[in-house]
Order: structure tokens, then sequence, then C-alpha cells
């Protein structure tokens, strides 16, 4: 046998494989995702000191440090099926946490999030201050970059997504091809797979799906918040400036 023949049928096994590992890959387009958000709270800590306040935040920071752990977990479930998706958070916290020094802005969002796939419009539940808004608009276009980066999440194989939002919000997003779904946890959509992980690296926080459960997901567990007063991200954010 010529060394060229070995070669055509080395490269003919191969192919055969791998078009058979294809053939017996699972999609998935209906189900809940869990996910868990993990906030590091001894580096946001840290950037809330400067030199006005080193001397009390110092002080209060490292007794933080004895009583509390690293990062600040919570628990949130994405429901999906082809065509929408709905993104929530337990009615009741796990645990609670008075400590002055363990609230973030950023980190502590609870939002309900309801997306429409096909007409690429959200419902988003908010509460700013002691009010309740129902955020109608579009989702929120992001320009990905699509890495050759890949990670097991969950025990599926993921591919790394890097992305600019809200002008200078550096986003970094592990999606799946297993899950034919544009969908994410919180607002982050867009890439040709459902976000399994999610990190925004400068804020400290990131989310990781830890469960995946294919199910066939009611309608009614897919139904969008209705609750608050309605506005648009516009109108949010002036009523966010008038009350600065």
């Amino acid at each position: 046998m010529t060394t060229t023949l070995k070669y055509i049928i080395l490269f003919a096994v191969v192919f055969i494989s791998k078009t058979l590992q294809a053939q017996n890959v699972h999609f998935i387009q209906n189900g809940i995702i869990e996910f868990e958000k993990r906030s590091n709270m001894y580096a946001l800590i840290k950037k809330k000191i400067n030199k006005d306040n080193e001397t009390y935040m110092n002080q209060a920071f490292e007794q933080y440090k004895k009583n509390n752990p690293q990062f600040k977990v919570a628990k949130s479930t994405l429901s999906f099926n082809q065509d929408k998706s709905l993104y929530k958070w337990p009615t009741v916290e796990e645990t609670m946490n008075n400590n002055w020094l363990n609230t973030d802005v950023l980190g502590d969002l609870k939002n309900t999030i309801a997306t429409n796939f096909d007409t690429q419009s959200s419902i988003t539940q908010k509460n700013v201050y002691e009010d309740t808004y129902l955020v109608k608009d579009s989702v929120r276009k992001i320009n990905w970059k699509i890495t050759d980066e890949t990670r097991e999440i969950a025990g599926y194989e993921c591919r790394r997504a890097n992305a600019v939002i809200m002008d200078s919000v550096y986003v970094v997003a592990y999606y799946s091809n297993q899950i034919p779904v544009s969908g994410g946890p919180d607002s982050v959509t867009g890439l040709p797979g459902m976000i399994l992980g999610l990190a925004l690296p400068h804020e400290n926080i990131t989310w990781f799906a830890t469960k995946v459960t294919e199910t066939t997901v009611p309608e009614k567990d897919l139904t969008a918040p209705v609750k608050g007063k309605p506005t648009d991200n516009k109108g949010l954010k002036t009523i966010l400036l008038g009350a600065m």
C-alpha cells in the first residue's frame, strides 16, 4: 500500500468518524437552565475605597472579610423554547445580609425579563427605588466577536465571544451550538446558540449555568410580567436622571 493511499484511507476514517459524531449530537430547543450569579464583593468593595474615605473604609472592609465570603451568590432560572424565554429570580432570597458593604447596584439587580426572539423585543420588570417599572423595548443589539476559545459549561461545549455594551462595559460570553436558541441570562443575547456563561470582568460579576434540563415548557411559564409602570429604555433613563 502506497503512502498516498494510506493518507487517503486515514482521512476517510477521520472524516467518517467526525460525521458520525456530528450526527449523534443532540440539540435542545426547549428547557430550563439554572444559573448561578457570583459577585466578587472583595473586589467591588476595594473599588469604593479612596483617599477621602480610606480611614473608616479600610477598617470596615477588614471587618467585612472576617464575617463574609468573598463571593455573593444568587440563583436564577431561564425557561425557553425556540420562540421566547423568561429569565427570573426566586421570589424569596435564599440568604439575607444587612451589611451595607454587601450591597452593589449592578450585582444586586434582580430583573425579570421576557424575550421574544421572533419579534426581537423584550419586556423587563425592574424595581427602581420604591417603584416597579415595566420596560418594553427592542432587544439590545450586540456586536459580538466570536473566538476559537472553548470551554465546557454544565456538560456542554461552549465557544467564547467578546463584546462591548452600553459604550464601555466589556462582556465575555460562552454559548453552545447544542442549544440553538439565541438567548442568555439577564438581557444578553444575540449569539448563534444559548449563552451558558457570562462575565463582566471589570464589574467582577459572572453568570454560569449549573444545570440544563430539557423539558417542554408550558406557555404559561413563559408569560411576560405585567405588573409595573409602563415605559421604554429611553423613558426609564429620563426617570433615573430626574431622580438624581
